[in-house]
């Protein structure tokens, strides 16, 4: 049973869609004015993103509100809006982390464009590296996310050249 639910937030689960896994349904739900297939689209990029900036066990306020920019321009949302999904989505990757990592990312792979997770990628990077510092954590984070996600080790060491000055690694 989800925390949402358990505090009356979160609707009754309904059949889910094909593709949705428990964290997509609640973070879209609160979307309610999107089209369905956008908002599963944007709960499910959300949600990576947050599974990313934790991976070092620390969501920077920086790496927060990263998030919600990039969701807000992402989907047009109100400031509200991309507050309440950041947030869910932090509260998601928090509790059920391992669990929802791979499925999410699998799901979001599969229900998205080639530019889409492109996309993605860069905000991953973006996201940690909105606090100064790409942690050792957070990077090998991305770099399994780019694997989840189809890319090669080339392409994605490709994007990380342009953060390399983020790197804890390599401020050192």
């Amino acid at each position: 049973m989800s925390l949402l639910r358990f505090l009356g937030i979160a609707k009754p689960d309904a059949a889910p869609a094909a593709g949705e896994t428990r964290t997509v349904r609640e973070i879209a739900a609160k979307l309610e004015r999107l089209p369905p297939e956008t908002a599963r689209f944007l709960a499910g990029f959300a949600y990576v993103l947050a599974r990313v900036a934790n991976a070092d066990l620390v969501i920077a306020e920086a790496e927060a509100e990263e998030m919600r920019s990039t969701v807000r321009l992402l989907a047009g949302l109100s400031s509200d809006e991309a507050d309440l999904v950041v947030e869910i989505a932090k509260s998601q990757a928090r509790l059920l982390g391992g669990t929802e990592n791979y499925v999410v990312t699998r799901e979001f792979r599969r229900s998205s464009t080639p530019l889409q997770r492109a996309q993605l990628l860069e905000c991953l990077y973006a996201v940690t590296a909105a606090d100064g510092t790409i942690s050792g954590a957070e990077s090998r984070e991305i770099a399994n996310v780019a694997e989840e996600l189809g890319f090669t080790r080339a392409e994605a060491n490709a994007l990380r050249t342009k953060y390399r000055d983020k790197l804890s690694e390599l401020q050192r």
